[in-house]
């Protein structure tokens, strides 16, 4: 008869998150990287800096060779119990308002009604003091 599989849950993984004891949870399953933070080639802060939650992306983005994947093996303690792990929620933008073209029209319009004022005061200015320096 075979060991009994052990069933952790994510808070349970998530106490083992120090240089001194050190589990990941990578796939839905639970490894201890303990004695493998020095001889990991990414350095052992990768390994910490994943500790906690489901480092699955993390794992894969990386690209990991199947030698790597063999060495898991060596590290397994468990499963983790998919309940306790948060599921993971797409991102959706928040919704912009709708750009109004016609608001340019009003745009220029308060544009004018300030530039063509200024304008006609700059025109007198200077009509007024060309003709009072001649």
């Amino acid at each position: 008869m075979g060991s009994e599989i052990k069933v952790f849950t994510l808070a349970e993984v998530s106490e083992h998150g120090s240089p001194e004891d050190c589990w990941l949870v990578i796939e839905g399953k639970v490894y201890d990287v303990t004695k493998f933070l020095e001889d990991h080639p990414g350095g052992d802060e990768v390994l910490l800096s994943a500790t906690g939650k489901d480092a699955t992306d993390d794992f894969v983005d990386v690209g990991h060779s199947s030698t790597a994947r063999a060495m898991m093996d060596e590290f397994y303690v468990g499963e983790i119990d998919t309940s306790t792990v948060p599921t993971k929620t797409e991102y959706t933008p928040p919704k912009q308002p709708h750009y109004n073209q016609d608001k340019t029209l009003e745009f220029m319009i308060k544009l004018l009604q300030f530039l063509v004022p200024l304008l006609i005061l700059g025109l007198a200015v200077g009509v007024r003091f060309y003709t009072n320096s001649t």
